[in-house]
């Protein structure tokens, strides 16, 4: 019997090592002297804009956007890869914000924005060289064990806890979106030798006040507020560790603040990333 060939695009361990170790295209002190050149795609959106004012100053940050904006961008839909493919040439690293982002979004909307553009992000980062991405999953990939458990979950007594280790269940086509994201992370990991970090995003809102967002939720709003808040700023530590994590291949983690009940795992996020969440949501 003879063994199928291994196609040529695939690294060697030693190749797979300079990759999660950061030094595939740099020598150490280059990579000391120079700032990381960052792709931002959706950076026009609320965690995109976040960026932009927390992270512009440390990363030499490459702006994606769905249509021209107030600030310099490359404008193209991730649904067309040859539209977003030349933005990506000589990056080093992608943080991939842009997506169809509401719960209830209809097929249609994720089959172009969540699938077919996850997977454009993904190979236009490959094509053009970095070496890292950033992938802004969610909550949402686990997101019956929830629904589930609500609103009993979201006392402070209640003790369940979900890990990175818990099974896939999504509680809409938005959540199987992001698990799929998830396991095209690991290909391209696996694969091709790409670090790849998937965040499990919990509840970023515009205003970051998480007050004004518990009233907008109805009856439970401060219970289920204070369990899955994230800050802008905790938001924008957690994609900055993610970026500067070269000894990670490969992650699942979960973002929320240090919120009074915490039914997502943080201690994985601290462990291999060193996030240290700075704010706190409100117990009542």
């Amino acid at each position: 019997m003879t063994a199928e060939p291994v196609p040529a695009d695939l690294p060697t361990p030693q190749q797979r090592k300079g990759c999660y170790y950061g030094e595939a295209l740099l020598s150490r002190g280059e990579r000391m002297s120079k700032k990381k050149r960052v792709l931002v795609t959706g950076a026009e959106g609320k965690i995109g804009t976040a960026v932009r004012r927390e992270l512009g100053a440390r990363y030499d940050l490459v702006l994606l956007t769905r249509g021209p904006q107030p600030f310099p961008s490359h404008v193209g839909d991730i649904a067309e890869l040859e539209t977003i493919e030349p933005a990506f040439r000589g990056v080093d690293a992608v943080v991939h914000l842009a997506a169809s982002a509401a719960v209830d979004s209809p097929w249609d909307d994720v089959l172009a924005n969540n699938l077919i553009g996850t997977y454009n992000v993904f190979e236009a980062a490959r094509r053009g060289g970095a070496t890292r991405i950033v992938f802004a999953s969610s909550n949402h990939a686990i997101g019956m064990y929830e629904l589930d458990g609500a609103p009993e979950l979201y006392r402070l007594d209640d003790r369940r806890v979900y890990d990175h280790t818990v099974e896939i269940r999504p509680d809409s086509l938005y959540g199987v979106s992001k698990a799929y994201g998830e396991a095209l992370g690991r290909f391209y990991s696996e694969c091709h030798g790409m670090a790849v970090i998937c965040l499990r995003i919990g509840w970023v809102v515009d205003d970051d006040d998480p007050r004004a967002a518990a009233a907008s939720f109805g009856a439970s709003g401060t219970e289920r507020v204070r369990a899955v808040w994230l800050s802008q700023r905790d938001c924008t530590q957690l994609i900055e560790r993610s970026l500067e994590a070269e000894h990670v291949p490969f992650a699942v983690v979960y973002g929320i603040s240090d919120n009074p009940r915490q039914f997502w795992d943080l201690a994985h996020a601290r462990e291999l990333l060193g996030y240290e969440p700075r704010d706190r949501a409100p117990e009542s």
